[in-house]
């Protein structure tokens, strides 16, 4: 820099090139990690537009987990060429955390989303990295910092002002109790799923995250589909409307396999900190999505419950790096 942009304080030609190369080498993953956001967070949307077909839970998770199936296959071969077969405690691994992170938390959320909106499903599931924390602290006894213990209450404050509005309007017409049902179920998704995420540290060092993800994805889908064979009859799953096949292979693509592969590619370019950041769209895509495909209501209750979980979220993940 110049001795005379040292003094004006203006930044020279060579800094302010470095700046926009910069701002450029980011785009890409920011990009990545936004779209990932958005196509993860219209998974809550097609479900709720498949319910309006008559079809249940078990059904409908069987089938997009068997659109998935061969995805997720073919992600988890691709990862591990050239790496060394698994031994018999990674395979118990990958089964659990198959079970716990892609088959429970997956089918207690479309559970759940039979009694409450989408937009608030996506606010409890947002809760993610408290849940973490919280087993964090009852397993290891890892103290939280002031700061994300003030995000954690400002987060769950917000998430109680949408379950009041929730109650209120009687859980899409199904009751307060629905709604409080729903509630819980999600919430034990987001617990299942944060379980996942503790537990698979060990086995993403000894894997890799992408070989893991298809690994475990792959276990869950095998799971949904047992879970329909054994409670359900097999032509069930060809009495279902036309739609919500279509709508099942969207789910199993471009919300749930493509997205996947979107935040992976993303926290390699830009790291998992700023690809966190970045996943905050994610609930203010739902609640838009909601309003526009859905007709879900958009009051100030909505509103004010979101700035806060997303306000606490971003003080309690800020300051846990």
């Amino acid at each position: 820099m110049t001795k005379s942009a040292v003094q004006t304080g203006i930044p020279s030609s060579s800094s302010s090139s470095s700046s926009a190369s910069g701002a450029r080498s980011l785009a890409p993953g920011l990009i990545l990690a936004s779209l990932g956001a958005v196509a993860f967070s219209g998974k809550a949307i097609i479900v709720k537009l498949a319910y309006r077909y008559g079809v249940d839970a078990i059904t409908l998770i069987m089938l997009r987990m068997l659109f998935a199936l061969p995805l997720f296959a073919v992600m988890a071969w691709w990862a591990g060429r050239g790496k060394p077969a698994l031994t018999l405690r990674d395979w118990f691994g990958v089964a659990g955390l198959g079970f716990s992170g892609y088959y429970l938390a997956s089918f207690l959320d479309f559970a759940g989303l039979a009694y409450i909106s989408a937009s608030f499903e996506r606010l409890i599931l947002y809760l993610n990295p408290t849940l973490v924390l919280l087993f964090g602290w009852l397993l290891y006894r890892r103290r939280a910092t002031r700061p994300q213990v003030l995000g954690m209450i400002v987060s769950y404050a917000g998430v109680l002002l949408v379950f009041g509005h929730e109650l209120w309007i009687g859980g899409g017409g199904k009751g307060g109790g629905a709604a409080a049902w729903g509630t819980f179920l999600v919430f034990l998704s987001a617990v299942s799923y944060a379980a996942y995420l503790v537990y698979s540290g060990e086995f993403v060092k000894r894997l890799g995250s992408l070989r893991l993800v298809g690994l475990a994805t792959t276990v869950a889908c095998l799971l949904c589909i047992l879970q329909f064979a054994l409670t359900r009859p097999m032509s069930a799953a060809m009495q279902v409307a036309p739609e919500v096949i279509w709508l099942s292979v969207l789910n199993a693509t471009l919300c749930t396999a493509v997205p996947v592969l979107m935040v992976m590619m993303a926290i390699e370019r830009i790291g998992p900190a700023m690809a966190a950041q970045t996943g905050m769209i994610g609930p203010l895509s739902t609640i838009l999505m909601g309003v526009v495909i859905l007709g879900e209501p958009f009051t100030a209750w909505i509103a004010a419950g979101t700035v806060l979980v997303i306000a606490g979220i971003f003080v309690f993940t800020r300051t846990g790096r």
